[in-house]
């Protein structure tokens, strides 16, 4: 999804416990049963002694990036369990780290987490044991990213869309369009001063493009694409190319491009937006006629998960609200839990990320994984993210 604080950017772009819930409870080994994957965890069991956590920069803060933000210590001493944590650059990193079965637990973007449902690496859990899933905003629950047959697979994080970001003073007039990076003749004006995100997943976003402004493809999910719809989208990717100065994955450096004038205009997140305008750059960002990708991240227990009472247990920590307003602030999104709103030390920040914005929520096609179930009568005929990889690797040359 998305970064850190103005000091630490989640890098790159953005499990839930093999075990049967009686084994859970228990906080014993996994199961042998080929079928725990799919056994709903009901209950939390009493804590072990440490947790093993992939996660993106800025999701799990002890004080040592900056004394002053720290939630992690208070959740070791309540709870007994030592945090240990990998940060992941990636998606696909995440997915690969947790199949290693060394985790407890992942904050999975959308396009990670019906891999992670699907290869079996996460288990679904009764949200009813965790007491701050109730706060948790309505938009936020029961998505295709997070939920399976009825089933909840973790814990909402937070949100945020991906939104046109563009310098004011040379991006005239200002644009209310994807078109000012997609149609070739509008993104020739800014040749290499155009940026994208640098990731498969950048795929939806020219196929919400093209959703509106070439309706004969019938496209309806940026997620769900046949080979000619597909097609389509990496031909349009393909002739960006030309725009494009610099495909991003770290914000930290897009708000350094923008801040130098090596880009001018492109999708970006919320975060850089913000930090950009604290500086006094002329910046401004719109979510298009068109809509937006966005992502929406969630907390989920390993299957494999050694430590899966302590996974539960942060799970519901990272939920609440006095945490939730912690991290919205100091990574840049909306908290899940709304009412950290009241708790957050810039009283601005909800309504300047959207939280509980229903009209915005629903301008955001959030993240999810490309699989083969077009989800309608097509059948399994949709390019799953192996085929969006593969493109991705050829639009980039």
């Amino acid at each position: 999804m998305r970064s850190a604080n103005r000091n630490q950017v989640k890098n790159a772009w953005l499990l839930l416990l093999g075990l049967v819930a009686v084994l859970a409870v228990a906080g014993c080994g996994s199961s042998d049963d080929s079928d725990s994957s799919s056994e709903e965890v009901t209950s939390i069991g009493q804590t072990e002694s440490e947790l093993n956590l992939v996660a993106w920069a800025g999701y799990v803060e002890d004080g040592s990036t900056d004394p002053a933000v720290d939630w992690v210590s208070d959740f070791e001493q309540q709870t007994g369990c030592q945090v240990n944590v990998k940060l992941g650059a990636t998606s696909d990193e995440m997915v690969k780290l947790m199949r290693t079965g060394q985790y407890d637990g992942v904050s999975a973007s959308g396009d990670a987490t019906l891999r992670l449902i699907d290869g079996g690496d996460v288990v679904p859990v009764d949200m009813n044991i965790l007491s701050n899933y109730k706060d948790i905003d309505a938009n936020l629950k029961d998505l295709p990213h997070n939920t399976v047959d009825g089933k909840n697979y973790g814990m909402p994080h937070g949100f945020g869309a991906n939104v046109l970001m563009y310098n004011k003073d040379e991006v005239k007039p200002a644009p209310t369009s994807w078109d000012v990076v997609f149609d070739p003749a509008k993104a020739s004006q800014f040749k290499g001063k155009v940026t994208a995100y640098d990731g498969p997943i950048y795929i939806a976003d020219a196929a919400l493009y093209l959703k509106t402004h070439q309706p004969d493809l019938g496209i309806e999910n940026p997620y769900e694409l046949d080979e000619e719809q597909f097609n389509a989208v990496i031909d349009l990717l393909k002739e960006q190319r030309n725009a494009v100065g610099e495909y991003w994955s770290d914000a930290a450096k897009q708000i350094s491009s923008f801040a130098n004038g090596d880009s001018v205009v492109g999708t970006s997140w919320q975060y850089q937006v913000s930090a950009l305008q604290s500086e006094g750059e002329p910046i401004d960002a719109v979510i298009p006629t068109e809509g937006s990708t966005g992502w929406s991240d969630t907390w989920m227990l390993s299957s494999e998960a050694k430590n899966p009472n302590c996974m539960l247990e942060w799970m519901d920590w990272i939920a609440s609200p006095k945490v939730q307003a912690q991290v919205s602030e100091w990574f840049g999104e909306a908290p899940a839990n709304l009412k950290a709103c009241q708790l957050t030390e810039n009283k601005a920040h909800c309504e300047t990320f959207h939280a509980g914005d229903t009209e915005y929520y629903d301008q955001i096609s959030f993240w999810t994984t490309p699989v083969t179930d077009c989800g309608d009568d097509r059948g399994d005929v949709c390019k799953d993210y192996n085929d969006w990889v593969q493109a991705w690797t050829e639009v980039k040359g």
